[in-house]
């Protein structure tokens, strides 16, 4: 997979509000189970299971084996190409902002 889809399927899978709720859970955690993460959803177990693979996909879920359990826990490395995405434009608008600040004492 090139850096292009990667970066797509991030942003993809952190698009949903399920999906952002579920990497909230796991945050907190060391890991969940299927069933211990579906009890904080009002939808079922196979829709939790599909936002489960979309984040396995993008690589911010780890999952594993225990007994017939899967367990998920958190990657949070990919999140990282957000944040810096999201620094950029914070860097912007601070810019901005003083410039404006600027602008609004010289006309005092």
């Amino acid at each position: 997979m090139n850096e292009k889809s990667q970066a797509r399927d991030v942003y993809d899978a952190v698009g949903d509000p399920s999906r952002r709720k579920i990497l909230r859970l796991l945050a907190d955690v060391e890991e969940l189970p299927l069933h211990e993460i579906t009890v904080h959803f009002q939808i079922g177990r196979t829709a939790v299971s599909k936002h489960l693979s979309i984040l396995k996909e993008a690589d911010l879920v780890i999952a594993r084996k225990v007994g017939r359990e899967t367990r998920y826990r958190l990657n949070a490395a990919p999140l990282k190409e957000i944040q810096d995405w999201v620094s950029f434009y914070e860097g912007f608008w601070k810019d901005r902002i003083a410039k404006l600040q600027l602008l609004l004492e010289e006309e005092k």
